[in-house]
């Protein structure tokens, strides 16, 4: 984590390795929308594509057949790309959605997770949803793509026009991993960094002279401290923007996205307190939910036997 020591700027921008990807499908048109994003980065990256399907029960002789339906879900995907290029596997596995796919991408040593999510926010907001359970618990970073929203990857041919990003900044280490990965897609695809911090909304009875002064102190080290965050080369290759402002961290993140037609957030997940708050959801559950782009739920590469 950056402290206020640290006054230096970082000469270089840091770089993730995308070598397998796994992406969840349900074999549905609506979930095999996110194939369209596993494809088009499995291309970009020269990633091998692992095509997951959970059987749901113990997996029985039928499940060949449903490996055949893998070539139905994925064609119009594949048609995209170079076909000779791609490396693809299918893979059905049993259990519990949720945990099945979490276990298979810590098996696998997977890169990356691409999944769909339906937008379910009042059951989601008391049980959890899939999308929100893998997030909290993958061992890497999960893309959640979503019905309805801002896209970028095009439908016909699957080229990738990613041209805004948006890292939810809080200082945290998980934060400065969501910046790392933010700024590798960025570097890749010329794309503007925005990188938002949020301070916490003032009470109202409380503000007075002296309210206000704590608040512009407040203001102005955010303002500071993200000055070191981006590295130097950044500004050579792109457009930064690093905007503080006042709120509920969830609303300052959609409304910023909203107005600034952002094509890509990148948040931090805080470990397994993630998304625990069933109720209330935290801020990465509400932005997964609502979110009007994909979201990245970045999480570091946890692959070891005691995985769980």
């Amino acid at each position: 984590m950056l402290s206020e020591q640290q006054v230096h700027i970082r000469s270089s921008t840091p770089r993730h390795n995308i070598e397998r990807i796994l992406c969840p499908t349900d074999l549905s048109p609506d979930s095999d929308e996110a194939l369209r994003y596993a494809t088009a980065l499995a291309q970009a990256y020269s990633a091998k594509l692992l095509v997951c399907y959970c059987a749901g029960r113990a997996v029985s002789n039928g499940c060949e057949k449903v490996k055949g339906l893998f070539e139905e879900s994925i064609g119009p995907h594949i048609s995209l790309a170079d076909i000779s290029k791609l490396d693809c596997e299918s893979i059905v596995i049993s259990g519990e959605a949720a945990k099945a796919i979490v276990d298979e991408a810590a098996h696998q040593h997977v890169d990356l997770i691409v999944m769909r999510s339906r937008r379910r926010p009042h059951a989601a907001a008391v049980l959890g949803s899939t999308a929100e359970s893998i997030c909290r618990n993958a061992p890497c970073p999960v893309l959640v793509t979503h019905p309805d929203e801002r896209e970028w990857v095009d439908n016909s041919n699957g080229k990738i026009d990613l041209k805004r990003v948006l890292v939810a900044y809080d200082f945290s280490d998980y934060s400065e991993l969501a910046l790392s990965y933010a700024l590798t897609l960025a570097q890749e695809y010329q794309s503007e960094l925005h990188l938002l911090h949020v301070l916490p909304p003032r009470v109202e009875k409380l503000w007075s002279s002296s309210s206000e002064v704590a608040f512009e102190i407040n203001f102005q080290k955010a303002t500071r401290r993200l000055q070191y965050v981006i590295p130097s080369d950044a500004y050579q290759w792109c457009k930064i923007s690093k905007p503080v402002t006042e709120g509920q961290p969830y609303r300052e993140i959609l409304s910023y996205a909203e107005e600034n037609k952002i094509d890509l957030i990148c948040m931090g997940a805080h470990g397994t307190d993630f998304g625990m708050r069933a109720l209330f959801g935290s801020n990465a559950d509400r932005v997964l939910r609502q979110a009007p782009c994909p979201v990245l739920i970045a999480r570091p590469l946890k692959w070891n036997n005691d995985f769980a």
